[in-house]
């Protein structure tokens, strides 16, 4: 097939280039990083070259909602697009950046995949539930900060155009895993502790942390009807449970510290995803197999590119 896929240098887009690289024709689309970072410093744009080392196809800088890139885009003529490719820091709170960049390109997207009769996949998030009551289910939402709620309007745009194009939305809870190192202060939890206590640092947790849960997924190839799902296990672990079980695989016992959630009025503080029958998914590693199967590589991480 003809596949392309927005976002390719980041955490999901890599993985999914390494895993479809084979058998399948690839466009890849992504901004990549350059210098430009929000108010609370993290860098608007995550793309990492090293992500792509081991890609064997033909790699495409670009704004996919830059007339260059959707030119190459309609001469290319996907039957699958992979958009994974979005401004994801939950934290910055410069609004009209993140709406911009996050719902100008889908609409882009969008109407490509009427014109060439395209199957999209889309990234959407779990964020879009807030504090909505677990395990979530789609249809309720409580956004709480500019990234959810770009999210939500994605979902809402896609619905609107069911019955003329093939369009899946995936809420992802939680990822980790491979690739995610570039994401520098959004990266996951595992492995922030981990190199944390590599470093022999004490595992550094917001006050409270036995009381904030999250579920955890790991990525999985997944072909789905039209339609929203939830992307998790089905669990929830506290942040407490991650730092126990990271610090037991790893063989140490330090004490954590812990300090006062800078974000308290716009985090989500229990995440619990409610899985539909419907989709062709089943999580194949909980928490503690996933973690034990990263460690690894996180390993890795810490001798080779030390804290992002």
């Amino acid at each position: 097939m003809r596949i392309l896929i927005t976002g390719w240098a980041g955490f999901i887009g890599s993985n999914l280039a390494l895993a479809l690289q084979k058998g399948h024709e690839i466009l890849m689309v992504d901004r990549m990083r350059g210098e430009e970072r929000f108010e609370n410093g993290n860098f608007k744009f995550l793309g990492h070259f090293k992500n792509l080392i081991n890609y064997e196809g033909e790699l495409f800088v670009g704004d996919i909602g830059s007339g260059r890139s959707l030119r190459k885009i309609r001469h290319f003529k996907p039957e699958v697009i992979f958009h994974q490719a979005a401004i994801s820091d939950t934290t910055a709170t410069d609004q009209a950046e993140i709406l911009r960049a996050n719902l100008n390109g889908f609409r882009e997207l969008i109407g490509l995949s009427l014109r060439l009769g395209s199957r999209l996949i889309y990234a959407s998030s779990a964020s879009v539930y807030g504090d909505s009551p677990s395990p979530q289910r789609v249809g309720a939402i409580s956004p709480k900060n500019p990234y959810a709620f770009s999210k939500l309007m994605m979902d809402k745009m896609a619905q609107k155009f069911y019955a003329k194009a093939h369009i899946v939305g995936l809420r992802y809870f939680n990822v980790y895993g491979r690739h995610e190192f570039f994401k520098g202060k959004s990266a996951s939890m595992v492995l922030q502790l981990a190199l944390q206590i590599l470093s022999a640092k004490r595992p550094r947790l917001f006050e409270g942390s036995d009381e904030i849960y999250r579920d955890g997924c790991e990525l999985a190839a997944l072909s789905a009807k039209i339609g929203v799902y939830n992307i998790g296990f089905g669990k929830a672990w506290s942040f407490q449970n991650v730092a126990d079980i990271v610090q037991r695989e790893l063989g140490t016992a330090l004490p954590c510290e812990y300090f006062a959630n800078p974000f308290q009025k716009a985090y989500q503080f229990h995440t619990q995803a409610a899985l539909d029958e419907g989709l062709n998914f089943k999580p194949s590693f909980d928490l503690e197999s996933g973690i034990r199967a990263y460690l690894p590589e996180i390993k890795r991480i810490f001798e080779k590119e030390g804290h992002a």
